[in-house]
């Protein structure tokens, strides 16, 4: 068994307070995707069918 070191052996909350961070900083800086209806909408049904297939 691999010990778990680093951002996989911090808590579930540590790890979303870090990335939160990550997120707010990169639309501060400009650089984060804006999601428009059209990805969010292409992006959900492939998270459906990857759902789907492993639901078998």
């Amino acid at each position: 068994m691999k010990s778990r070191r680093g951002f996989a052996g911090m808590s579930i909350d540590k790890q979303r307070q870090i990335a939160s961070k990550g997120g707010r900083a990169a639309h501060q800086k400009g650089t984060a995707h804006e999601w428009n209806s059209e990805q969010a909408r292409l992006a959900g049904a492939k998270g459906g069918r990857a759902r789907a297939r492993n639901a078998a």
